[in-house]
């Protein structure tokens, strides 16, 4: 475990396919916020999908940024 912030991204948008991560207009991304680890990131990410429960073409993701600034880091973020 580290005490650094394991930083996440939670956004979401219209999709081509619900199975993939096609977004079909950056400029209609919802952009939740970044949150300091998972579970924080996790509690944004079910809030938004179920907001908008309803529309089969959103889609909401999370991004962990942690591992894009230090890829070589096998940190795990799941509590």
């Amino acid at each position: 475990m580290t005490d650094r912030p394991l930083l996440h991204l939670v956004f979401g948008g219209p999709v081509h396919d619900p199975r993939a991560l096609d977004f079909t207009n950056c400029d209609d991304l919802d952009i939740v916020g970044i949150f300091p680890n998972h579970a924080d990131a996790l509690t944004a990410w079910r809030g938004a999908s179920q907001k908008r429960v309803d529309e089969a073409d959103i889609k909401y993701v999370i991004v962990h940024l942690h591992k894009l600034f230090d890829p070589e880091t096998n940190i795990t973020t799941d509590d």
